[in-house]
């Protein structure tokens, strides 16, 4: 029983015995959200000059440019999916999925975790930064600050846990490629539906995708590092 239990906890440390690949894992995660905090920083620096208005202006102006119904409509579309409502759905799916399919409860911590905590975040950058959202020509009506973009911030710590989550039950590269290109294009793609839609600025949108990706990878780093902690004092202990 005791066996079950460390195959359904840890799947990620089964048959690990290459600690030194296991901390630069860590240490790379580490530097990675060190660069996207980077990132984000600096753009929030560069958003108070007024000249930036003028370059995020004209991608909207280039992107609106090509402007139909049939595209609004898809556009419509992935951002209702990126809004709380279908995000609330598919993460409910998600827990139900990993708990009594997969059998992996401590994952659910770090769903869990990351959405919620990413919501909680992009609320408190919002508020910090007070940036309007842009008056060109608005399509549909959003209310709130402007940066970084909520649906931005969600759709990459959704997608990109779920990628992380599911990459290790996938055994063919075939089809962790699928998966990373699926998940890719979801959150491209709700991510250029806020601009196209008029909603957003283009440094918003980046800007959401940076601040996601150091929670993210910030929240994987200690899930990891806290998993082989654990993995460690169980192995040890029998």
């Amino acid at each position: 029983m005791k066996k079950n239990l460390q195959n359904h906890d840890y799947p990620s440390l089964e048959g690990s015995s290459q600690p030194i690949k296991f901390k630069f894992r860590l240490a790379f995660a580490l530097v990675l959200s060190i660069v996207c905090a980077t990132g984000f920083g600096l753009i929030g620096v560069i958003i108070s000059e007024k000249h930036i208005n003028y370059f995020d202006e004209a991608i909207i102006t280039s992107i609106q440019g090509h402007e139909s119904p049939m595209i609004t409509c898809m556009m419509k579309v992935f951002t209702f999916i990126g809004g709380g409502i279908p995000v609330g759905i598919i993460t409910i799916l998600a827990i139900l999925f990993l708990y009594f399919v997969l059998h992996h409860r401590v994952e659910l911590t770090l769903l869990i975790a990351v959405v919620i905590g990413s919501a909680l975040i992009n609320t408190v950058l919002k508020t910090a930064y007070h940036r309007s959202r842009p008056m060109i020509h608005r399509i549909i009506e959003a209310n709130g600050f402007s940066y970084p973009s909520g649906h931005s911030m969600t759709a990459f710590s959704l997608y990109g846990v779920l990628a992380f989550l599911l990459w290790r039950h996938i055994k063919t590269s075939s089809s962790r490629i699928t998966l990373v290109v699926l998940s890719s294009l979801m959150v491209l793609l709700i991510g250029v539906s806020r601009i196209y839609l008029g909603v957003h600025y283009p440094t918003d949108v980046l800007g959401g995708f940076l601040a996601s990706g150091c929670w993210l990878t910030v929240a994987i780093w200690f899930y990891q590092w806290l998993q082989e902690k654990r993995w460690e004092r169980r192995k040890f202990g029998q």
